[in-house]
């Protein structure tokens, strides 16, 4: 499970002799084959601060991949978990700025640091006091940023645009139900009702269960109001986010945000058109960016370049041409899906590498893939989709990696 931070831990950690024990323990490979080792040439002359050393200098690795300028910074692992990707922090900051920002859960401090760049007054709270020595420690070269140790729940600040990160996880699990998050979504859309609000939540979260009481516990069913933004990064949904009406387009209820770690960055909407054409498969079969799907705007994002779906119900695209900077795949066979058929079909071609992708039916591509023994040369992709009632296979070129 990792170590558990104190707060002397912290102030250990933030001190002159902590940095100094910290840059030898980054010496150490510390990996899982060579931690015991590592830890025993460590204690004798840390002693009980070795676990926390040994702990932090892991923890800095794995934030590397995920937050930019961090090297220094002091995390606890379920607080680098949540923390949010630097590319995605930079984005929900730039729809921020000029604001006057609040996080109530600011943690360790990741939002922080992407929000005082570009917002002239941000406060963070957080009623974890571990947490928040962190924050201090890792934000203490951005004296405009004020922080203080509140319940996000007792609304303290006004005028104010207010960021939330809920915690996602509830008896040591996952939780998908926005009553179990910490603090409880209703409870939190609740007491900043009317506020500006941004809620950071996990991209499965049931949404359809988003049910904030109105006065008096009133409006028991009422979805949310505002935009509901999916966020990528390359390639990989990472968030959803609640934007309240007052952050928002006129008449935005969902987007889908598209994050390149080279800082590229699209949108789409649901305002956009969503009129496609239905028509046979054409040349190449495209599966859109998983925001897109998550987000529901496959018609959306379709419409706009000249694609429709191979099947109403799926969300796979087709089309003659690839939009740009998309990885398509060139159809070279359609058949009805049936192992033997498919199988023969492959080694016609010597298919070799074999990536398999699935939507629709119950297939596990693993396990077919075991089953079909590529055994050439050529790489190819099998698409496997339901269209209509009928399981559908089509044998496609695989295009390269992007």
């Amino acid at each position: 499970m990792g170590n558990q931070f104190t707060a002397a831990d912290v102030g250990y950690l933030g001190s002159a002799q902590g940095e100094s024990a910290l840059a030898a323990a980054q010496e150490y490979s510390l990996t899982s084959a060579t931690v015991l080792n590592d830890v025993a040439a460590l204690r004798p002359r840390y002693g009980d601060n070795t676990a926390a050393l040994v702990e932090t200098v892991r923890l800095r690795r794995r934030a590397r991949a995920k937050l930019e300028g961090a090297e220094r910074w002091l995390f606890t692992d379920d607080a680098l978990q949540q923390a949010t990707p630097t590319p995605v922090a930079r984005h929900r900051s730039r729809r921020l700025a000029g604001r006057a920002v609040h996080d109530v859960t600011c943690s360790i401090g990741a939002e922080l640091a992407a929000l005082q760049a570009v917002c002239p007054v941000v406060i963070g709270s957080d009623l974890d006091r571990v947490r928040l020595s962190m924050a201090r420690h890792n934000l203490s070269a951005t004296p405009n940023i004020a922080l203080l140790r509140a319940d996000a729940l007792q609304p303290c600040s006004a005028g104010t645009a207010i960021v939330a990160d809920p915690a996602r996880r509830a008896g040591g699990r996952r939780t998908h139900d926005p009553a179990d998050l910490q603090p409880p979504l209703p409870e939190l859309l609740a007491a900043y009702r009317g506020r500006d609000l941004v809620v950071k939540c996990a991209p499965g979260l049931d949404f359809d269960r988003l049910t904030p009481p109105g006065p008096g516990g009133g409006d028991a069913g009422r979805a949310w109001d505002g935009e509901i933004e999916v966020t990528s990064l390359d390639g990989s949904v990472r968030e959803a986010c609640l934007w309240s009406r007052g952050l928002t387009e006129a008449g935005v209820h969902r987007r889908a945000t598209v994050l390149g770690g080279d800082g590229s960055s699209w949108s789409i909407t649901d305002i956009e058109s969503d009129d496609i054409p239905e028509r046979e498969p054409g040349e190449w079969i495209i599966d859109p960016d998983g925001a897109i799907v998550r987000a529901g705007l496959v018609r959306h994002y379709a419409a706009g370049r000249g694609l429709w779906q191979l099947d109403p119900r799926i969300a796979y695209l087709t089309g003659d041409t690839v939009p740009p900077g998309v990885r398509g795949f060139r159809v070279l066979d359609r058949l009805t899906f049936r192992e033997k058929a498919l199988r023969a079909e492959l080694r016609r071609r010597d298919c070799g590498p074999l990536e398999i992708l699935v939507r629709g039916v119950d297939i596990d591509p693993d396990a077919l893939r075991r089953r079909l023994r590529p055994g050439g040369s050529t790489p190819h992709t099998v698409v496997i989709t339901r269209i209509g009632s009928t399981a559908t296979a089509f044998v496609c070129r695989t295009p390269p990696a992007r």
